[in-house]
């Protein structure tokens, strides 16, 4: 069974994450599917693409169901395929929109990062705790949209923000639910389309003041240092008596 549902309308594309019973958590397989969707997404050159969570929140992050039965070379390549799908987002020719709601987590909230638009239905909240566990993911893209010392504020205390501060930092654009959805993608598509595809991705490199892989380099030092096995149970284990 797919873990999403792609839907090819004429105007432009639907992925929605489908785990809710696991919180829409990335599996190995959920991120390889997403990768093929947004590589066939580009390569039919739709306009825009939107990217939603289906049950109880967008997504929860990283799925860490079965971390101990994984080597730590194992777990490397997964968090590597996960920032690899990260910068395939960030770099599409395509417009893309996440619609997010309920309460999302790491790589979780890395994917919205991910997107050109970041729209959070009331009550939205967002964690990133991968510092905890001696990852780097997503930390310099985070950065540039909310700022340096926001981003240090947030990521060293690995606190949840709610949408309010969100929207107040930059890192949610547009406050809104399922129901005005409609009118949200009918927005972003009049802007998908005021310049053509390849302008756009050449705007967006000229405005992007990072390299494109930094993110990749940082996450591949964090995770160079042995021990990920002990430092993720560590984290769950804090997370339990929290």
């Amino acid at each position: 069974m797919s873990g999403i549902i792609v839907e090819k309308m004429p105007t432009h594309w639907s992925i929605t994450l489908n785990r809710p019973d696991k919180l829409n958590a990335l599996s190995a397989s959920i991120v390889e599917e997403l990768i093929q969707a947004f590589d066939a997404a580009d390569a039919a050159k739709t306009p825009l693409v939107t990217l939603q969570g289906e049950g109880r929140c967008f997504s929860a992050g990283f799925d860490m169901s079965d971390v101990q039965a994984q080597s730590e070379g194992d777990l490397v390549l997964r968090f590597i395929r996960i920032e690899t799908l990260l910068n395939k987002i960030a770099s599409a020719s395509c417009f893309t929109v996440a619609l997010a709601h309920g309460r999302n987590f790491g790589a979780g909230v890395d994917l919205i990062a991910a997107c050109n638009l970041r729209v959070a239905a009331p009550g939205s909240t967002f964690r990133m705790p991968g510092l905890k566990f001696g990852l780097v993911l997503g930390s310099a893209r985070f950065a540039r949209i909310v700022g340096t010392r926001e981003a240090q504020r947030i990521l060293e205390t690995a606190a949840t923000f709610d949408v309010e501060r969100a929207s107040a930092n930059g890192f949610i654009e547009r406050v809104a639910g399922p129901e005005q959805y409609a009118e949200v993608v009918a927005e972003a598509l009049e802007r998908a389309n005021a310049l053509p595809a390849e302008i756009r991705a050449l705007l967006r490199r000229a405005l992007d003041t990072e390299e494109a892989d930094t993110d990749l380099a940082a996450l591949v030092r964090s995770a160079s240092t042995p021990g990920i096995h002990k430092r993720i149970a560590a984290y769950l284990a804090s997370s339990k008596k929290a």
